[in-house]
């Protein structure tokens, strides 16, 4: 199934995908719900600000593109918002987690998608989590891509492709990550002698001292 999401898109079906896994009892969304889902802080990256109408035409394109639908319950006061997303691209459980997160924060190595998906589902091992991107990576149609390793980097990180190919270039690391350690300067060996000597002139007094102290001492024995 050959279909490119657009950053709009791609936030509200990965929040629809979310809150049917972790809140069940609130799920499907109203308009307001969604957008507040769209907009939360955590399990978000980045943290965007949508008006209810962006997430509207969002949604619209969702339903276009067979991915969302209109809930009418006969209870609910308003329209609410469900999704099809494992069933339009043949998921199972582990994946629909995998893919949730790499939507709503960005590419990322495998320690970080088992740590990041715990809410959503168990990975058990690492391993388990690299055969599931293995898995979508090896289709006919590849859901995500291996990045190239970063400088300094002890691992690959992994991107979806819902939204078009992606390019290392439109990655956005954190220089911290992205560049190795530097090594400490040289220490100055001017100041390193001066302190060298300092200690041994603490040793010098601290043993006159303690030669004094038992001079002292004999006095009264």
């Amino acid at each position: 199934m050959d279909i490119v999401l657009n950053e709009y898109e791609l936030r509200v079906i990965g929040t629809l995908v979310e809150k049917q896994i972790a809140t069940p009892d609130y799920y499907p969304l109203s308009l307001n719900a969604l957008t507040n889902g769209c907009n939360q802080k955590n399990h978000r990256d980045p943290v965007v600000t949508y008006e209810e109408s962006t997430v509207s035409r969002a949604i619209d394109g969702l339903k276009e593109k067979n991915l969302a639908y209109v809930f009418h319950g006969a209870e609910a006061r308003v329209p609410k918002y469900g999704h099809i997303f494992p069933k339009a691209f043949d998921l199972n459980e582990a994946e629909v987690a995998l893919i949730c997160v790499l939507i709503l924060r960005g590419p990322q190595t495998p320690g970080e998608l088992r740590s990041r998906t715990s809410h959503l589902h168990n990975f058990e091992q690492l391993s388990d989590v690299e055969n599931s991107l293995q898995a979508l990576a090896m289709r006919e149609l590849p859901l995500v891509v291996k990045l190239a390793r970063l400088p300094g980097a002890r691992e690959s990180r992994y991107a979806q492709l819902l939204g078009g190919p992606v390019s290392v270039d439109d990655v956005v690391v954190s220089p911290r990550a992205a560049e190795p350690h530097s090594p400490p300067p040289p220490a100055d060996d001017g100041r390193l002698a001066a302190l060298e000597e300092e200690i041994k002139s603490l040793r010098r007094g601290l043993e006159e001292l303690k030669q004094e102290f038992a001079t002292f001492k004999r006095q009264f024995e």
